[in-house]
């Protein structure tokens, strides 16, 4: 049995297939998980989820354009590329099923003494792994228990950094935005939640250039997606961006637990 990480998908459900044969996928035997934004932008959204929808052993964090289709349904918008989601039988099945998927996803490996934490976009240096599993699940059980009131007030960029006295939605807009959109930091906190290329601007340096050996030694991974124009390149093996452009005419990307070996095809 395997476990595969697989990076954004945005509705590239022919490459997903592709990538899938290509590891040599057993339904039965391994497992897969996701770094969110399993949709939009691409062709076919609504086969995506289903697909997942269909496999238990197939989990997700959610990312910021998985929230936004949350949204959609919670509105029933049938407007722009998510429409036939919103519109399908089944779309109450599928807000629930996202509803309930995470923001972080941990997993030790014991008899190789690693960890491997699973966010869309990462995790910020000045949150210590644990304190972000346990922020990460706060939002969660308040997504889940108030969705209406989380989704319709998670949009905007400020405030753009961290503070332990933040409360109520202002305060699960902060942690969704750090998880689902973060890329460049200044001082290990503030957020430039505008530049998306890979040029920073002054003061500010990518999210998984950690200073603190503490949080980045040698048993911890950190796994995530979001940040295409990095094509999966972080110059540290600890930190393996997944999303890789497929949507943009890249590559899908996997990596695989158990030996961290890369997988990916070409759109």
């Amino acid at each position: 049995m395997s476990t595969y990480v697989i990076g954004d998908v945005h509705g590239c459900f022919i490459q997903f297939q592709r990538l899938l044969k290509k590891i040599k996928y057993s339904p039965d035997k391994d497992k897969i998980i996701l770094t969110g934004d399993l949709v939009n932008r691409g062709p076919e959204s609504l086969a995506m989820i289903n697909f997942c929808l269909d496999h238990s052993n197939i989990n997700t964090v959610l990312g910021n354009h998985d929230l936004y289709l949350l949204y959609l349904l919670s509105i029933n918008s049938k407007r722009g590329k998510l429409r036939k989601i919103v519109s399908a039988p089944n779309n109450k099945r599928i807000f629930k099923w996202l509803l309930n998927k995470p923001l972080f996803i941990k997993i030790k490996d014991i008899e190789k003494q690693r960890t491997f934490f699973i966010t869309h976009a990462g995790i910020p240096e000045i949150w210590s792994p644990d304190k972000a599993y346990k922020l990460a699940n706060e939002t969660s059980n308040f997504l889940k228990k108030n969705p209406k009131r989380v989704l319709e007030s998670m949009w905007g960029n400020h405030p753009n950094k961290w503070n332990d006295k933040l409360k109520d939605e202002v305060r699960h807009r902060t942690i969704i935005n750090y998880f689902t959109r973060m890329r460049f930091l200044r001082n290990g906190s503030e957020m430039d939640l505008k530049t998306t290329g890979t040029h920073a601007k002054k003061g500010f340096k990518p999210w998984f250039n950690y200073e603190s050996n503490k949080y980045a030694n040698k048993n911890f991974y950190y796994i995530f997606g979001h940040w295409a124009t990095l094509k999966g390149k972080t110059k540290n093996k600890h930190f393996i961006g997944l999303d890789t452009g497929c949507v943009w005419r890249g590559k899908l990307s996997a990596v695989r637990l158990e030996d961290l070996k890369k997988f990916s095809i070409k759109y």
